[in-house]
């Protein structure tokens, strides 16, 4: 699947880096106030002044520039505070201005090639992981664990009443629809609003067509040999909208043993007892087959195709963030 919203800003650093160009990394790390960037956001620079990313919105790259050239230079960590004006405030879409902390870490200094490259490794490979910058030791380590609350609300910062800056690097969100039917159409939108990136999954070419899902990824392979190819996980949403068993059952055994996120299926109650009948028949426990929500959405009284999208963004922004209910 093409994660292109997935950022690619340590990897640029990393490259850079290995080429003899010099480069960091500026993260925000505090805001007050109405901060045009959220603390986590990233900013790689290289000896030559070249960027990527973005830590305010371009208020302040340029004096973070200049500090990172020079931290390249001397090889030392920097921590920057900077004011955002009322009137830089407006420009950029903000009702008032507020405070930015940033740091600045050298890659090969501050920040060693070796992290940096597993950091990379584990963003390319999908798997959720926190850089932890311990800023009074000057410790720098990654972690899988510890971090529950963090990686559910994709939320970066300080440990509390310490010095330790823990950034979250969830893999991007990722939305598979088995089923190119009008539900689809509405969800697709929807769905990449709310950060997702989706692929569109229908053996039938006139169903999963570019005409009727322009700029969206589209498979017209055997749903669950498509899912398969894909990999399901912690940040992948499955969404079956065919309510036809010989399309949506396979695709099921194969989610029902992974760790992904969410599985909805369209249907009615009475096709989602049936549904469930034939998983405990071929082998599913009643605890696997409760985490199939069905039929699919929140229960708001939907009846148009868009409103049911709206429904199943709901409930799968409801899982992501408070858990199964």
């Amino acid at each position: 699947m093409n994660d292109a919203r997935f950022d690619q800003i340590p990897e640029q650093a990393l490259a850079w880096h290995r080429v003899g160009l010099g480069a960091a990394l500026a993260t925000v790390i505090e805001t007050w106030g109405s901060a045009p960037r959220r603390v986590g956001s990233q900013l790689a620079i290289n000896g030559r002044g070249e960027i990527v990313g973005s830590v305010s919105g371009g208020c302040v790259e340029g004096a973070v520039i200049v500090e990172a050239q020079d931290a390249i230079k001397q090889g030392d960590v920097r921590e920057l505070e900077f004011g955002v004006s009322d009137g830089d405030a407006f420009a950029l879409g903000l009702a008032c201005g507020g405070t930015i902390r940033i740091l600045v870490e050298p890659i090969g200094a501050t920040l060693s090639e070796e992290i940096l490259a597993q950091l990379v490794a584990a963003r390319a490979a999908r798997e959720p992981v926190a850089y932890v910058a311990d800023l009074d030791s000057g410790a720098r380590v990654l972690r899988r664990d510890g971090f529950d609350a963090r990686f559910v609300m994709d939320r970066s910062g300080f440990e509390r009443e310490t010095r330790q800056f823990v950034a979250i690097h969830n893999p991007p969100l990722r939305l598979i629809i088995v089923g190119a039917v009008h539900i689809a159409q509405a969800l697709v939108p929807m769905a990449q609003m709310a950060g997702y990136d989706p692929l569109v999954i229908d053996p039938r070419e006139s169903f999963a067509a570019q005409a009727r899902f322009p700029d969206v990824q589209i498979s017209n392979e055997w749903p669950s040999d498509a899912v398969e190819a894909t990999g399901l996980d912690a940040r992948t949403a499955l969404v079956l909208l065919t309510h036809d068993p010989k399309l949506d059952d396979p695709v099921l055994y194969h989610a029902l043993t992974s760790n992904v996120a969410y599985i909805g299926a369209l249907g009615s109650k009475r096709t989602q007892a049936k549904r469930l009948e034939r998983l405990q028949d071929a082998g599913f426990t009643s605890e696997q087959c409760a985490l199939i929500h069905g039929p699919i959405g929140l229960d708001i009284g939907a009846n148009s195709p868009s409103e049911i999208a709206i429904s199943i963004i709901a409930e799968m922004t409801q899982v992501l963030r408070k858990g199964c209910t």
